[in-house]
C-alpha cells in the first residue's frame, strides 16, 4: 500500500473540486453576501449542519464570528428541542448538507418559514427539498469525494469550508473591517495584545522606577541599578525631567576607562541622547523602537518630558507583546 500515492490523489480530488466550484460560483454567492449584509443590526447568521457538515457549520460560523459578522451555531436536532427559540426573524439561516435532504434540517424547516426567517442553502442537491425551500442555494456539488467508497464526505467538506471562508473573507471587506476590530475580539491572542496593550498597561509605575539625580556617585548608582533590576537607570532633574540614561552597557565603558567610579558622577557619564515612550502609546510601538535603537529599556514620559514609568524588553516579553 502506497500511503503518499493516496495521499496525492485524495489531494489532486479535492482541488478538482475547488476547481469545479470556481466555475459553478455566480450571483446567488453574491446574492448571499448581501442578504447577510442587509439583514437588521441586531440580526446574526445561523450556521447549520448535522454529521459533519455540523462540524463545517460551526467552523464557519466561528470564522464569520471572528471578521465581524455576529453568527453562531446550532445544531439541527437541538434546534427541534428548543433552541429555535435562540433563532429570531432578524437573522439568516445558512444550512449546509450535501444531499439537501438531511431530516433533522428538514423538520425545522417550516419553523422559519413560519416566523419570516430568511434561509440559504449549501447542498450539492439542487433538487433536493432544502434547495426548493431555501431562498438562495450555494451549489456545493463535486465530481466525486475523495472517499474511494463514496461515503464519507471529502472533498464536499473541503469545498464547503473553502465556501464559508471565502464568505467571511467578501464580508469583512464589504463592512470594512480592520485589524483594530479584529484585536478587539481576540484580546487574548498576540496580534490582540500588540494592538491593544499600552505602555502604561505593561511599564514600572514611576514610584518604583530607577530613577537617580545627576550628582549621584557612580558607585552608588550601581547598587540602585542592582536592586532596580531593570538594566538601567533613568536621571532626572528637580522638576522629574529626563535627562539622561545609564545604561548596564554603559558601566561596562567605564569600566574599560578605568573610570574610578567612587569619584566621578553620573552626570560625567549618563547618555544624554537617548530615545523615551509615551506611557499612552502601544507597547509593541517600544518594541519596535528598542529594537531599531538596539537597546533593552526605555524611559516612559509625559508630554513635558517628566517621568512617569520606565519600561524594558522582558517585561515586553511577559506581557506577550513579542
Amino acid at each position: 500500500m502506497n500511503h503518499l500515492e493516496n495521499a496525492l490523489r485524495t489531494i489532486d480530488i479535492e482541488i478538482k473540486a475547488l476547481d469545479a466550484a470556481k466555475k459553478n460560483l455566480g450571483p446567488s454567492f453574491s446574492g448571499l453576501v448581501e442578504m447577510i449584509r442587509s439583514r437588521p443590526p441586531h440580526g446574526r447568521v445561523v450556521v447549520m449542519g448535522v454529521g459533519k457538515s455540523g462540524h463545517i457549520a460551526n467552523k464557519i460560523a466561528a470564522t464569520l464570528a471572528s471578521t465581524g459578522t455576529p453568527s453562531f451555531f446550532v445544531h439541527p436536532a437541538e434546534a427541534g428541542h428548543g433552541d429555535l427559540g435562540m433563532i429570531t426573524p432578524a437573522d439568516i439561516v445558512l444550512a449546509i448538507s450535501q444531499s439537501g435532504q438531511t431530516d433533522e434540517l428538514l423538520r425545522i424547516l417550516p419553523y422559519f418559514k413560519r416566523h419570516g426567517v430568511k434561509l440559504a442553502a449549501m447542498t450539492g442537491g439542487l433538487a433536493s427539498d432544502l434547495a426548493r425551500h431555501a431562498e438562495l442555494v450555494i451549489d456545493t456539488s463535486v465530481p466525486e469525494e475523495a472517499c474511494p467508497l463514496g461515503l464519507a464526505p471529502t472533498s464536499s467538506t473541503t469545498l464547503a469550508l473553502a465556501l464559508g471562508d471565502a464568505l467571511a473573507i467578501c464580508l469583512l471587506k464589504a463592512n470594512g473591517f480592520t485589524r483594530d476590530d479584529f484585536a478587539r475580539t481576540h484580546p487574548h491572542g498576540k496580534l490582540g495584545r500588540s494592538l491593544l496593550v499600552t505602555i502604561a498597561d505593561v511599564m514600572t509605575p514611576f514610584e518604583q522606577a530607577p530613577i537617580v539625580s545627576p550628582n549621584i556617585p557612580v558607585r552608588d548608582a550601581l547598587f540602585l541599578m542592582s536592586k532596580g533590576g531593570m538594566g538601567f537607570l533613568i536621571v532626572t532633574d528637580d522638576a522629574r525631567r529626563a535627562v539622561g540614561v545609564f545604561t548596564d552597557g554603559d558601566l561596562r565603558r567605564c569600566l574599560d576607562r578605568d573610570l574610578d567610579i567612587k569619584t566621578a558622577l553620573i552626570d560625567d557619564v549618563m547618555i544624554r541622547n537617548f530615545s523615551s515612550v509615551e506611557a499612552d502609546q502601544l507597547a509593541v510601538e517600544a518594541v519596535n523602537l528598542m529594537e531599531n535603537q538596539k537597546v533593552s529599556a526605555l524611559p516612559v514620559i509625559d508630554g513635558d518630558r517628566r517621568v512617569v514609568g520606565a519600561i524594558n524588553m522582558r517585561q515586553l516579553l511577559r506581557a506577550g507583546i513579542i
